[in-house]
């Protein structure tokens, strides 16, 4: 985190340099409006400033200095011993992320709020009010503004042109690998042989006589990268417990793209391991970390990210886990709803293009797929990027394989199925949906033909009651042949069976009480047919009518029983004189 100075605040103006000055001395700066009763006056609050300072493209809310130019400490017990708390606080009502943190001049103490910039297109709102800065007060956005910003589009930073960048500061050894890489992802080798100014201007990277910011990250000398871009250094953390907060150990990789990659990839896999898999002629070892997976996220990382949020990319390694975080939320368009189903645009298309072109990446969007469906596979749990947000991309991969079976049914479905007809990750995800008992309406229809088609999953049940079921052979992978079974529709000695039982136990039972019992495997109306039928037969009898209607022991099945125990004591007696 790059903080702010008290000299440099001091000679801040607030209008232009987007900055709040609070005097707050007695920590008496409102949180939330508190108990004011106007509306203007509740705004002016903390919540209110984050709010505006936010959708003003970011800024300052500093407590503890006088509002009057230049800019005097007087301290704040604002918030003291609490920062962290107040800056949950703020992301929990906001969905802003900010930094929160003090500065101290002598003994006095500044509370120091940075406010990030909104996303392109996002205005956020205090009280259902987007809000904007008008010199001392914070008013509602105008209807012009408001639409401009809705109406926005993200910028492709990567396609700037980098100021004062020279091919001499390009690093030779990855415009190397660059043209390798190119020259077999093109087939294409007398790309080798061209000059390297030709080759930055045939990739775009150079256009007339200036070199793109996308040349910077992906080609230019460590120094220089740091220089110009210290943003696009990524931190890797190793931590041996997965609730420990302190680093084990810290390494910084700051090298152009084409040389960082493979170093970065390689120190990760330093401490990877395997799980070895085995069930009969089934055999191989499932990685901690797959290869694959984890190039495809730092791919993404470094191709989608805003560089213009100052962090820096950081991935938190752990025994039987890796987290991957960047600045920048989601492209624009997606959403944790759609992450799978929208093509993505890539934040800087530039970058992504050279990276296509030189065979790193398949195809826009395509890399979150791969994700999934290799994740998946190796019966681990789905990628989790729940705690993404508009100001950062987290990813969580775990290593822990939870269902050993699926990663083998998965396995020996693609051995056995030509190439044209090998699962694709939304067919996986279905597979995986299904195994969990995924409520229907949550299932994708089309993916559910494929697989019926495929005979990898078996509907059962009528009407609303329809749900589906993995294929025999998963369960035969788990060695739970007995829970295929009894997935499967019941058949009438099986209901009557069931509903005998609970009579044994109950003077009666409601409609809604069997409903209840056969929930998930036949449907209210199937329930009733197979009831009236029972009644038909005198198994059960039904007592009282409409919403009193209750179903006690019928004739028949009393009889039958009297019979039953009947013949069992005269066998009894029969053995009795026999002995």
């Amino acid at each position: 985190m790059f903080m702010i100075t008290i000299e440099e605040l001091k000679n801040l103006k607030e209008s232009e340099d987007k900055v709040e000055f609070k005097r707050g001395e007695r920590g008496n700066v409102s949180y939330d409006g508190g108990s004011k009763l106007k509306p203007s006056d509740r705004r002016r609050c903390i919540l209110g400033y984050v709010t505006a300072l936010c959708n003003e493209g970011g800024g300052y809310l500093v407590i503890g200095m006088s509002d009057n130019y230049p800019h005097q400490v007087v301290g704040t017990s604002q918030n003291k011993n609490s920062i962290g708390d107040l800056e949950a606080k703020i992301y929990r009502d906001t969905l802003i992320r900010p930094e929160v943190y003090e500065l101290f001049e002598k003994d006095k103490r500044v509370l120091v709020i940075e406010v990030p910039s909104r996303p392109a297109g996002k205005v956020f709102k205090f009280e259902d009010v987007p809000l904007m800065r008008v010199g001392e007060e914070l008013k509602p956005m105008s209807d012009e503004r408001h639409l401009k910003i809705i109406q926005e589009q993200e910028p492709d930073f990567s396609e700037l042109f980098c100021d004062g960048l020279k091919i001499s500061d390009l690093d030779i050894e990855a415009i190397e690998i660059l043209k390798e890489k190119y020259s077999i992802a093109q087939n294409n080798k007398q790309f080798m042989l061209l000059p390297n100014h030709q080759v930055l201007s045939d990739l775009e990277l150079l256009k007339g006589n200036k070199l793109t910011n996308a040349a910077l990250i992906l080609l230019a000398k460590e120094d220089i990268l740091v220089e110009k871009l210290p943003q696009a250094t990524i931190m890797l953390e190793y931590r041996g417990l997965e609730n420990q907060i302190p680093f084990d150990n810290r390494l910084k990789f700051s090298q152009p793209f084409f040389k960082l990659i493979d170093d970065l990839w390689n120190t990760i896999n330093l401490r990877n391991g395997s799980f070895p898999i085995q069930e009969g002629p089934y055999i191989f070892n499932v990685p901690y970390f797959n290869e694959e997976v984890i190039r495809e996220a730092l791919n993404n990382a470094i191709t989608h990210r805003d560089y213009r949020r100052s962090s820096e990319i950081v991935i938190k390694q752990y025994p039987q886990r890796l987290d991957i975080i960047n600045a920048g939320g989601f492209p624009m368009g997606v959403t944790l709803n759609n992450l799978l189903n929208t093509p993505s645009t890539p934040r800087n298309r530039l970058l992504a293009n050279v990276l296509q072109k030189t065979g790193i990446v398949e195809r826009s969007g395509q890399g979150v797929d791969k994700i999934f469906y290799k994740t998946l596979s190796e019966g681990k749990s789905e990628p989790d990027y729940s705690k993404s947000d508009y100001f950062q991309v987290t990813l969580k991969l775990s290593a822990v394989i939870k269902d050993r079976a699926f990663a083998l049914f998965i396995d020996s479905i693609q051995k056995e199925l030509p190439e044209h007809k090998k699962l694709s990750v939304l067919e996986v995800i279905t597979l995986n949906k299904i195994k969990k008992r995924t409520p229907k309406k949550d299932l994708d229809l089309e993916q559910l033909n494929k697989l019926i088609d495929k005979k990898l999953i078996e509907r059962r049940g009528k009407t609303n009651a329809i749900f589906y079921i993995l294929s025999k052979d998963y369960y035969e992978f788990t060695d739970e042949k007995t829970k295929y079974y009894n997935l499967l529709e019941p058949d009438d000695n099986e209901v009557l069976s069931k509903i005998i039982q609970f009579l044994n136990k109950e003077k009666y039972v409601k409609m809604g009480d069997l409903a209840n019992l056969f929930e998930g495997k036949l449907s209210r109306r199937q329930v009733r047919a197979r009831v009236d039928k029972f009644v038909s037969d005198k198994m059960i009898e039904q007592v009282g009518s409409g919403k009193g209607t209750k179903y006690i022991l019928g004739e028949s099945y009393i009889k039958e029983m009297e019979v039953i125990s009947q013949a069992i004591d005269m066998v009894r007696k029969t053995k009795n004189k026999e002995n």
